[in-house]
């Protein structure tokens, strides 16, 4: 492992067999553990723990208090919030080993999961949805979607920017900032 293509605090540790990508930044007390996949120019916050097989793709953002757990996959571009939580086990017990049960979880990219979000493990989060602070994700989120609340509902959507799209009879609207059109059909966003 060349840990001079990458930053890691003094404090961090990255276990032997971690892969590790060029420009990323590891913070104050966090933990990699072997056989993950870090891309490359990714940021872990302070106190984040990333567990053996989990991927992350390039430019991926983990702020403070962050565990990502063995069958988490995030696409490059994820936001991932302050203490936001992933689950990896349907129904655990402490008596009981279920390493056999983990169930994946994708987050696709661009996705930005808000502080204190908990994601349900077994969902796949579509490409720049948004997920609420504190929501608690336990099922599919289509991309683009805007989805708040315990459980999770789907209220809106929103532009690869992040603002809440508005559209017009047609179907049709503009994100504010990048300009970019999009298309509502069948309940589906896509960029035009």
């Amino acid at each position: 492992m060349d840990t001079s293509a990458y930053f890691a605090h003094p404090t961090a540790v990255v276990d032997e067999g971690a892969v590790i990508g060029a420009g990323s930044k590891i913070w104050h007390f966090s933990h990699v553990m072997p056989g993950c996949e870090i891309g490359e120019r990714c940021i872990l916050g302070q106190n984040v723990l990333v567990s053996p097989k989990v991927k992350l793709g390039h430019n991926v953002k983990v702020q403070n208090n962050v565990s990502i757990y063995t069958g988490v996959y995030c696409e490059d571009d994820v936001f991932l919030g302050p203490s936001m939580v992933f689950t990896n086990v349907i129904n655990p017990r402490s008596f009981l080993e279920r390493k056999e049960e983990f169930k994946p979880t994708l987050v696709q990219k661009g996705a930005s999961i808000g502080a204190n979000a908990t994601v349900v493990c077994g969902v796949t989060i579509g490409a720049y949805a948004l997920i609420g602070a504190g929501a608690v994700v336990v099922k599919d989120v289509p991309a683009f979607g805007l989805v708040v609340g315990n459980p999770a509902r789907q209220i809106g959507w929103v532009s690869r920017y992040g603002h809440r799209l508005h559209f017009n009879e047609a179907g049709e609207a503009r994100c504010p900032e990048s300009g970019e059109d999009y298309k509502l059909e069948h309940n589906t966003v896509s960029m035009q």
